[in-house]
């Protein structure tokens, strides 16, 4: 299991994540989604030991990762930046990662080498970007991990290799009980493979659910009235956002959704109809500063 407790990092004068705190069980696909710059290469490379947090902790299993070399054995980082010299190969980085990886597996490696028609003896630099990310996952399974860390791992992988990355890290997760957590700001991708999602922004997580009760906790309600209302009429109800058009109300609200249709009710609408929220949806919600006004930007 991984524990962040409480976590900040800064650079100088400038906090990349502040208070910031998790948990990821074993066997779990966690996705961790928010816009460039959020703070999830920060947070992932606190989580390897890469970065010390300046306040709080990172525990694997309850032992603080970057104080144990042991602890950052059972990981494997994939950062969105991959750097390889340039006469590396998979099997000279093998060879690399075998005196550093007790449980290291060259059979794994060569079964996932063909899966993905990789050369081990080819120049990694001659490689596209896509298979390079390929390459170093390979490389990280093989390593026999009990906790993977993907940076932006999708980037640049045609639909049929993403498909195909996406179930060997589905399989390898429940099959060794390993903690895996996705990086992205692409929604939709995490979709795909995440039991679980979090949002980051403003160096916090804004919301850490799973993926099946995320949009069952959320609706949208469109509300028809006979008279015109006014926002004022709803300050007694919680809701997010709102939107009027005449006598139509569009407003969105988190919580049991009969409970929350039954108080809408009690306004008296003449017609009330209620939609379930898109992830989409629910990410711009919680997301600070995605409305703008361009005809006041550009007026």
């Amino acid at each position: 299991m991984i524990e962040i407790r409480n976590v900040t990092k800064k650079f100088g004068d400038f906090t990349a994540i502040e208070n910031l705190s998790l948990k990821v069980d074993k066997s779990s696909v966690y996705g961790l989604v928010g816009y460039n710059g959020a703070g999830k290469t920060t947070l992932l490379k606190t989580i390897a030991g890469v970065y010390k947090a300046d306040e709080g902790e990172v525990l694997i299993d309850g032992v603080n990762t970057y104080d144990s070399a042991q602890a950052k054995k059972k990981i494997f980082f994939v950062p969105d930046d991959i750097y390889f010299e340039a006469y590396s190969t998979i099997a000279k980085m093998a060879n690399f990662y075998s005196g550093y990886y007790e449980d290291f597996s060259y059979n794994l490696l060569d079964k996932l080498c063909d899966v993905f028609g990789l050369d081990k003896n080819a120049k990694l630099n001659s490689f596209s970007k896509g298979m390079q990310r390929q390459a170093e996952l390979v490389l990280g399974l093989s390593t026999n991990p009990k906790i993977i860390l993907l940076d932006e791992s999708f980037d640049g992988l045609d639909p049929a290799k993403r498909n195909l990355m996406n179930k060997m890290l589905i399989e390898y997760s429940a099959d060794r009980e390993c903690s895996i957590i996705i990086s992205s700001h692409n929604l939709h991708e995490l979709t795909e493979i995440c039991d679980h999602i979090a949002l980051i922004n403003g160096k916090k997580i804004v919301m850490d659910c799973c993926v099946d009760d995320i949009s069952a906790s959320r609706c949208k309600f469109r509300l028809a009235f006979a008279e015109e209302k006014t926002e004022k009429d709803f300050e007694n109800l919680t809701y997010g956002k709102f939107k009027q058009d005449g006598k139509l109300i569009t407003l969105t609200m988190k919580g049991d959704t009969d409970e929350n249709e039954e108080k809408l009710k009690a306004l008296n609408p003449i017609l009330i109809e209620r939609y379930p929220l898109t992830l989409e949806e629910i990410f711009l919600e919680e997301m600070e500063g995605t409305d703008y006004d361009f005809s006041e930007i550009f007026g």
